[in-house]
């Protein structure tokens, strides 16, 4: 045989043992079947589901504003789960493929159409999920003669306590920025303390483990309840004269000031041995090493968790309200126990909610390029 032979029967050879039946032990091409049926079931489940809600949207929803956002809203969701018979659909043909492509004894084409019809089922089964939350959330706000939607989201009401809301709101941002700027300081002096050296500095460790362990294992309520009423009560010197607003600085600035000395103390401690090594062999003293050395490169490193316990820290300002303290919160139960209906303080949650959401982003992207410079330096 010549080498033209060979060559040009090489790909027939090649496309006959692809077709030729295995017998190396190797796994035997799986059906997608059930996946596809998973699909169409929950797909099905999905547009009934979907336009049901538009239904009792129509004819229960209480007429004005809310009836033409919830009635748009159904009537979109019903059209995307029609959509997502697309994928499904896809789904199913490939899976037709695939079995005919086994029956042919094509194994690579079988698993191939086997890998997509799997896909399409997965893909299809997760953009259903969305739309069913969408649904059974609209279903709730419809129950017992849409009775949650008047209580929780009536639109005049919200829009009555809107403005006193989002007033009393700028004491929750003030007592905000106002603790985050004293707990940067304080929990980086405690942070501090705890990594003392030497036996000078034992005292001071075990005073700032305690003080850590006590703060971190108090709920913040509690520490508020306590500044805010047992100052005055004791009658402390100038403590006792604070205000409601700075009583909750205190509280939240010795509770998040643990919180913070921790992240402080892991990213200082994060920090290479050598960094410490080096700025000391050239005559830095500790306290030198520390501050031009250490800290600085340790801040950098926890800034994306440090924005993360700010986060938590504004939505504690809520709890300055057992304390008398005129917030948001204060302002929105005021309207709800004159009125009946907790309208406004869903203003409050979407108050926070817009605040909260952007650094939470903020934060993410941060951490993603921390997670990319560290993969750079890999």
């Amino acid at each position: 045989m010549s080498t033209d032979e060979l060559r040009g029967g090489a790909p027939v050879a090649a496309d006959a043992a692809r077709r030729a039946p295995r017998t190396d032990g190797a796994a035997p091409v799986r059906s997608a079947t059930p996946i596809i049926l998973a699909a169409t079931l929950l797909t099905a489940l999905t547009v009934a589901l979907t336009a049901f809600a538009a239904y009792l949207t129509i004819m229960v929803a209480d007429t004005g504003i809310w009836k033409v956002v919830l009635g748009g809203a159904t009537l979109v969701v019903v059209v995307l789960a029609l959509v997502i018979t697309r994928p499904l659909a896809r789904g199913v043909r490939a899976q037709r493929a695939g079995t005919s492509a086994l029956a042919a004894g094509d194994i690579v084409d079988a698993r191939t159409f086997r890998h997509r019809a799997a896909q399409a089922g997965w893909i299809a089964m997760g953009a259903c999920l969305p739309l069913v939350f969408v649904a059974i959330f609209t279903l709730f706000l419809l129950a017992n003669d849409h009775a949650v939607q008047t209580t929780f989201f009536d639109v005049d009401f919200m829009a009555q306590s809107f403005g006193d809301v989002a007033i009393a709101f700028g004491q929750n941002v003030q007592i905000a920025i106002l603790a985050e700027i004293l707990v940067l300081v304080w929990g980086l002096l405690i942070a501090m303390a705890r990594l003392l050296p030497g036996v000078a500095g034992r005292p001071i460790r075990w005073l700032a483990t305690a003080y850590v362990d006590i703060f971190r294992a108090v709920p913040s309520i509690i520490v508020i309840y306590l500044v805010g009423f047992g100052l005055p009560l004791a009658g402390v010197p100038v403590l006792s004269e604070m205000s409601p607003m700075w009583a909750a600085v205190l509280a939240l600035t010795l509770t998040y000031g643990a919180y913070v000395a921790e992240v402080y103390r892991a990213g200082i401690e994060g920090i290479h041995w050598s960094q410490v090594s080096a700025a000391r062999s050239l005559g830095l003293s500790y306290g030198k090493t520390m501050r031009f050395v250490v800290v600085p490169q340790a801040v950098r490193r926890v800034t994306p968790p440090l924005l993360n316990d700010f986060i938590g820290l504004q939505k504690d300002t809520a709890l300055v309200t057992v304390i008398g303290t005129v917030d948001a919160f204060t302002q929105a139960k005021i309207y709800a126990s004159n009125y009946f209906n907790l309208s406004s303080v869903t203003v409050v949650a979407i108050l926070f909610i817009i605040i909260t959401i952007p650094q939470t982003r903020f934060v993410d992207r941060l951490l993603e390029r921390d997670a990319r410079r560290q993969r750079n330096k890999g």
